[in-house]
């Protein structure tokens, strides 16, 4: 995946985890609420990978 898609996916998975945990806790589902917080730690993770290779692809522009 290129850098915008990753922090795309990244956004959508952080707002779908939110919203899960949302449902979880407004129907005290604890199930929902810890596979929202998943959902939206992997798309933590997927924004920080698409900024990282923004870094990296100025930085190799820079040279």
């Amino acid at each position: 995946m290129g850098s915008t898609s990753d922090k795309i996916s990244g956004k959508v998975n952080e707002m779908a985890g939110k919203a899960k945990q949302a449902v979880g806790k407004a129907t005290d589902d604890k199930e929902m609420r810890a596979k929202g917080a998943v959902q939206e730690g992997k798309g933590k993770a997927q924004v920080a990978v698409g900024k990282a290779k923004d870094k990296v692809k100025g930085a190799v522009d820079r040279m």
